[in-house]
């Protein structure tokens, strides 16, 4: 099913803080669109962000039109595409009560078995939401450097209902900060009552510097029965394993990426070497393809370092369908699937007319039915374009899904009108401040 689906700004947030929708975004304010995912039941969850900051306003402004603001705001959209509530996280709200949200980084969402909405963020923040977005039922969160109560830097569930988790460690890259470090898998159930412990099974970096007290150890996140940290964590790890293959300087401060479940004990791993200032495309990359041991089985081929790479535009993402044995991905260059065996079976090409309006668009999921959920990032729109079985005609599905989202994007402009440089204003939404 092709479906277009809006994300919604609520006109009491556009109202209170007076936002200009017509002014560039070179002025101080934007829309970013971060995930989308859709649950079993058929609802679907977008997590976009909105934001001003100038450097003519001090922070001490207390007049809402004027002052700066950042908000996440979750959207859950009804099976058949309508919006039904927005919650607004990640600052403070009416009466300035303060977000239960956990605000960091890189933040996702996942569905998980219960049909508890997870939320999780950069180092290791995990906020469970109920399903309808009417509460916080849980924040795992991290404080500080050791302190807290955390989980995970992302989640994602495999058919066996395990969780596949990314955590992070002190130190990693030489930085005297937290990084991704760590892939990991959780057999129990996650909730508001409590969290199951994380079975290390990969790690990035095999020696994480400034790492010298046992307050740096993760004490649910177990390798061998004990607490990741120190000197305890899975080696050979993925850098070491790379580093046969090229300079091992490109390796150093590289970055991991958020896995994806291929198979129920087959997982995607996204490996980055590092980026540059003046320009990264070219640098080395690996989508590898761990089993439930961390064992290195392969990698999904085909891809040139600089003719497909994904250091352009920084397309980063990598999504699975378990179902099928098929794993995808979508860059500037084009949109690459590949079996379970890592063979490359097709890439639609965005230098050709039909697929180049793909450049435009992000992709964030693979939805339990199979079907790719994109987000064009200038206009604010999610586009679900369904994946057939046979997959050399995906580029046809995906030909139809393009022509049918520049039909239903004229028939939302009506509908929501007037809607002013591709932002879409809610009127009377149902607005949870969480």
């Amino acid at each position: 099913m092709v479906q277009t689906l809006p994300l919604p700004l609520p006109d009491v947030l556009v109202d209170t803080h007076d936002i200009d929708l017509s002014a560039l975004y070179s002025t101080g304010w934007g829309v970013n669109a971060y995930d989308a995912v859709l649950a079993p039941s058929g609802d679907m969850y977008a997590l976009y962000g909105v934001y001003r900051h100038t450097w003519n306003v001090s922070e001490d402004e207390q007049d809402p039109a004027v002052a700066n603001f950042g908000y996440r705001l979750i959207t859950r959209y009804s099976p058949d595409g309508i919006p039904l509530a927005t919650a607004l996280c990640c600052s403070p709200g009416p009466n300035a009560a303060p977000s239960k949200v956990a605000a960091g980084k890189d933040m996702t969402l996942c569905v998980l078995p219960d049909g508890t909405l997870s939320v999780s963020a950069h180092p290791d923040l995990t906020t469970l939401m109920a399903p309808d977005l009417s509460a916080v039922l849980a924040t795992y969160d991290r404080p500080g450097r050791n302190s807290g109560d955390p989980f995970a830097s992302s989640v994602c569930v495999t058919p066996s209902r395990r969780l596949l988790c990314v955590t992070s460690e002190y130190g990693v890259g030489r930085f005297g900060s937290r990084s991704s470090n760590i892939v990991g898998l959780a057999d129990g159930v996650l909730s508001a009552e409590s969290k199951p412990s994380i079975r290390a099974i990969a790690s990035l970096d095999p020696e994480p510097a400034y790492q010298t007290e046992e307050a740096d150890l993760s004490p649910y996140v177990r390798f061998r029965c004990e607490p990741v940290g120190l000197g305890n964590r899975p080696r050979p790890s993925l850098s070491e394993m790379l580093t046969p293959e090229t300079d091992p300087y490109m390796w150093e401060r590289s970055t991991l990426g958020r896995p994806a479940v291929l198979d129920d004990d087959l997982f995607v791993v996204p490996v980055f070497a590092r980026t540059f200032r003046a320009g990264s495309k070219g640098q080395p990359f690996v989508f590898a393809l761990l089993n439930g041991e961390g064992e290195l089985t392969g990698r999904l081929h085909g891809m040139h370092e600089y003719r497909d790479s994904p250091f352009t535009g920084f397309c980063f993402n990598v999504v699975a369908d378990p179902r099928r044995g098929l794993a995808f991905h979508l860059n500037r260059n084009g949109l690459y699937v590949w079996n379970k065996g890592g063979m490359r079976r097709t890439k639609l090409d965005t230098e050709t007319k039909t697929f180049k309006p793909l450049t435009h668009f992000a992709l964030t999921s693979c939805t339990p039915t199979g079907e790719l959920l994109l987000v064009h990032v200038k206009q604010h729109l999610v586009l679900r374009v369904p994946v057939p079985d046979d997959i050399r005609e995906l580029g046809a599905a995906v030909e139809a899904a393009l022509r049918a989202y520049g039909k239903a994007r004229t028939a939302l402009k009506k509908q929501w009108g007037p809607v002013v440089n591709w932002h879409w204003v809610q009127s009377g939404a149902q607005v949870n401040w969480l």
